[in-house]
């Protein structure tokens, strides 16, 4: 995929976003900042670093790496897909019987695992203390639904 047809797919990845984020439904209380300013920030941002590299990809001064011979794939790709895709699919089925903190901390561990990280206690200590200090942040503070941090112990 040439650098120009990458900038026109990341363009049209912003407006889709624009579009998102102009349908977000306005509070129906009086507020100073309402729950689109973030998401509008964001995607202006994203958009403005999109339309600058579509610009340089028109001149002619992005470079498609992917046709230097010199570079290929990283040995093991498939796994470190797999990995990714594990990942994920642990955090979905395991989310719902044993919390939030568990399968966050799992899958850390196989991202961290597509990432050649090695699996054992230092990953899982890493991955298990991001998802706890994610879940106090966000379920505890700031009242986002997460679920429980460990259903099985109830808590």
């Amino acid at each position: 995929m040439t650098p120009l047809r990458v900038a026109l797919a990341l363009l049209l990845i912003c407006a889709l976003a624009a579009w998102q984020v102009s349908v977000i439904p306005q509070s129906l209380m009086e507020m100073t900042v309402g729950a689109s300013l973030v998401p509008a920030g964001v995607v202006a941002g994203l958009s403005l670093v999109s339309a600058v590299y579509a610009i340089s990809a028109w001149r002619g001064r992005q470079s498609d790496e992917s046709l230097d011979p010199a570079s290929s794939a990283l040995p093991g790709s498939m796994g470190r897909l797999l990995s990714l895709l594990a990942g994920g699919a642990l955090f979905m089925l395991l989310v719902v019987p044993l919390g939030f903190v568990l399968p966050a901390a799992l899958c850390g561990m196989c991202i961290a695992r597509a990432f050649d990280a090695p699996l054992g206690g230092k990953s899982l200590l890493i991955c298990g203390s991001i998802a706890a200090v994610f879940w106090l942040i966000f379920a505890r503070l700031l009242g986002v639904g997460l679920g429980p941090a460990f259903a099985p112990l109830g808590i």
